[in-house]
């Protein structure tokens, strides 16, 4: 892809123009080294943005980065990372590439993003091409299936983005949209979306990226799935179960048994659908699909409510023995556990969690009583160990701040929430056993592995 430069003598300095309709297949990788005849002077700034300690070893400033530009290799990787390593080869002083301060580099030394529409009409402009992308991001969507819409009228086709769909009826679903409009190369990924509980209906629309193509389709797949199965496997499991069962049922964080029962089914059907490969791109493997799920879906929903009972049981029992504990100095320990709590069981959960994850979510709950049993007794070691696990929420929070807003989080970084309630596990019921070896350690270093 190709980008029209705008050098400009101004304080915005160099401004690139960005068609509305390829934002979503823009990156702003390789811009931080910015056009060659800004480079030295970016990289220049960079240096003098170094902690005090490490950038006295770097004086002065031009000369370093004059040769460091001799040596290193343009575009390459981001441009921090090359610097890290490069200048420390120079002077063998140790630092990270997160020492620099972009924030200390002048404006019109980065790159301004500005996105125009087809008329080369600025829509808007920024140094923060992500912070772009979400602005814009209704107004790319519509762009989008504008240009869906006049393909298919060029095609004399139906248009790929339907609404309100009861069944599949739309063929193969293509993975990939591609297309041209206004002399531009346009890229979208179809998926199905589920349009609500209350509407029963899916629908086809165009997205951004893989990542939001892939959590739409799954979650489209399943409401298709769902809504055309003859028997309501939440109905039929509620069926069987006794009154006292719905009884012990009934306290739960859904606000109804129905709702919870939903949850299971949802669940169940989402097990299923993994187990059987799907979901799927064409109408021949989605009635098999279907069939598949069909078959199981209300035994595996049967057993997942029975699952459930014994954990909401687990819970309650956590929940009693919660406010069974009133000493004032307990009290931030005390909101340290209710927050787990909350976390663990509330609406939804069973989905969340997925079946799979049943045990360990019971396993967690033991350990929360457990802790909780032992706590009045050993207040000044609790509070060590919540402190150590608050490091790594704080950690963790850091690492879902890096990630694109309004973009789905990868399941990788999802995974390291589990890793937390391990070391919970290891630190407060040490007895039960973890699922892994779990340390602070292994959760920094994952940490590390998966921030962009």
């Amino acid at each position: 892809m190709t980008y029209q430069f705008e050098p400009g003598a101004d304080a915005d300095g160099v401004t690139v123009h960005i068609p509305l309709q390829v934002l979503n297949q823009v990156t702003d990788e390789g811009f931080d080294w910015q056009i060659p005849g800004l480079r030295e002077e970016v990289v220049t700034e960079l240096i003098r943005s170094l902690p005090k300690p490490v950038r006295r070893n770097y004086v002065p400033a031009p000369n370093y980065a004059k040769a460091f530009l001799e040596r290193a290799v343009p575009l390459q990787e981001p441009l921090t990372t090359t610097m890290a390593r490069e200048l420390k080869r120079m002077v063998g002083v140790p630092f990270e590439a997160e020492d620099f301060d972009w924030s200390k580099v002048p404006d019109h030394l980065k790159i301004t993003f500005r996105i125009v529409d087809e008329r080369r009409r600025k829509l808007a402009e920024d140094k923060d091409l992500e912070a772009l992308r979400l602005k814009l991001r209704p107004k790319a969507r519509k762009a989008l299936s504008q240009a869906a819409a006049a393909t298919a009228e060029r095609q004399g086709g139906e248009s790929l983005e339907r609404k309100g769909l009861t069944d599949w009826s739309i063929g193969t679903l293509t993975r990939v949209f591609e297309t041209r409009r206004a002399g531009q190369p346009v890229k979208a990924y179809p998926a199905l979306v589920d349009d609500g509980p209350a509407a029963g209906t899916v629908s086809v629309r165009l997205f951004d990226t893989e990542a939001e193509q892939a959590e739409a389709m799954w979650k489209g797949t399943r409401r298709l799935i769902l809504r055309n199965i003859p028997v309501n496997p939440a109905k039929f499991a509620s069926e069987k179960l006794t009154n006292q069962q719905k009884l012990a049922l009934s306290s739960n964080p859904h606000g109804s048994v129905q709702a919870l029962f939903d949850d299971c089914a949802t669940a169940a059907a989402d097990k299923l659908i993994a187990d059987f490969g799907g979901p799927v791109w064409d109408e021949e493997s989605y009635r098999k699909l279907y069939d598949k799920v069909h078959a199981e879906i209300v035994d595996v929903t049967v057993r997942t409510v029975g699952q459930v009972q014994q954990v909401l049981a687990a819970w309650q029992a956590c929940e009693r023995r919660l406010k069974a504990v009133r000493s004032p100095a307990l009290l931030p320990n005390l909101a340290d556990v209710r927050a787990q709590l909350d976390g663990l069981v509330r609406p939804g959960f069973v989905t969340e969690a997925g079946i799979r994850r049943l045990p360990d979510l019971m396993r967690y709950l033991v350990a929360a009583d457990r802790r909780l049993q032992q706590m009045p007794t050993g207040v000044q070691r609790d509070t060590t160990r919540m402190e150590k696990v608050r490091e790594m929420q704080d950690e963790y929070a850091w690492l879902l701040e890096q990630m694109p807003q309004g973009r789905p989080v990868p399941s990788a970084v999802l995974d390291v929430r589990w890793m937390i309630e391990e070391l919970r596990v290891s630190y407060f019921a040490h007895a039960l056993g973890t699922a892994y070896p779990v340390s602070d350690k292994r959760i920094v270093k994952a940490i590390d592995a998966l921030a962009p």
